[in-house]
């Protein structure tokens, strides 16, 4: 009986570990563990081993963890927790033969030819060009942005820190908005906005603006606030939503991603509600005299749980991943 491999998908907040049958990408034996928890990913990983009986002779000697972090050096070090580590230390301290160290959103982006159509939820219709990239990009803890592309021979990732660009105003109310993060951040990047923090600190801008007190405290308060009507809240949640219809706009035109846009990470799924309400596909078209190009490009809500780990799955042994 061939060993288990391990994969991972490891943010900001969470580690996602699982097994997976050789030669399969759906993961079984998930466990959510808090990084906060654990020192470092060694010991969550042994951890996470020790509870699924994977040890031993049944211990994985292959792996694919997926980060939400830059992951191109031997160093890795997390952009929203405390964990750093060299790749080769954990490589020998978990006892793998084989090690892959992959972006999280790269994890995203490989899981998504894997998904469902159950669980994708259509935001815009659209003609998909059957060889062309596809967007993946979506607001969590940070901000994530890849692309995926169907090579000859598999799909091929194209990781990317494009949530790390700068954010561009559109209007009055967004100038204003990037006067109001400067107090708080050197530099206003698109990730400052789109994410769980960024959504709360756009709501304590709209306070600021109407001269009134923030009253909540967190970026699950806001949306809460929103779904009952409260009006600063839910400025603040359209907003969130119409400058991410931008910012997809923007990526998809420099990606040239006619194979679709796919919204991933862990808030969306919690406000298709809010989607038509907002102006997120009229900000995505509106892009002046290549409109019409984002026009019929569709995009979609990923609703599956696991993507991640549908990535580092397909990541394991795809030959375009190293």
């Amino acid at each position: 009986m061939s060993r288990p491999a391990l994969i991972g998908d490891i943010g900001g907040t969470n580690a996602r570990l699982a097994l997976v049958t050789p030669g399969e990408v759906t993961p079984h034996d998930i466990v959510n563990l808090p990084c906060a928890d654990y020192p470092g990913v060694i010991e969550a990983v042994q951890d996470y081993l020790q509870r699924v009986g994977a040890t031993g002779d049944k211990a994985p000697r292959e792996a694919c963890l997926a980060f939400a972090c830059p992951v191109h050096a031997e160093r890795v070090k997390m952009t929203n927790n405390h964990w750093t580590f060299l790749k080769s230390e954990v490589q020998q301290a978990l006892n793998l033969s084989l090690f892959k160290v992959i972006n999280d959103f790269t994890a995203q982006a490989l899981g998504v030819p894997h998904v469902a159509a159950s669980e994708l939820v259509e935001v815009q219709p659209g003609t998909i060009q059957p060889h062309a990239t596809r967007l993946v990009i979506g607001p969590g803890t940070g901000l994530g942005v890849a692309g995926v592309f169907p090579g000859q021979h598999a799909w091929i990732p194209l990781p990317t820190e494009g949530g790390h660009v700068t954010f561009a105003p559109t209007d009055d109310t967004e100038r204003s908005i990037v006067e109001m993060f400067k107090q708080h951040h050197q530099r206003v990047s698109v990730e400052r906005l789109l994410c769980g923090q960024g959504l709360f600190e756009l709501y304590q801008a709209y306070c600021s603006f109407e001269g009134a007190e923030p009253r909540l405290t967190s970026p699950a308060d806001v949306t809460h606030a929103a779904n009952q009507g409260e009006p600063l809240s839910t400025a603040a949640l359209l907003r969130f939503l119409k400058i991410l219809g931008d910012v997809c706009g923007d990526a998809t035109l420099t990606m040239g991603a006619r194979g679709g846009v796919y919204l991933c990470g862990g808030i969306l799924p919690r406000l298709l509600d809010w989607l038509p309400k907002s102006e997120l596909r009229s900000a995505f078209i509106n892009k002046g005299r290549v409109g019409s190009y984002n026009a019929d490009i569709p995009i979609w809500v990923v609703t599956a749980p696991w993507t991640g780990l549908l990535g580092a799955a397909e990541a394991l042994h795809n030959e375009e991943v190293f």
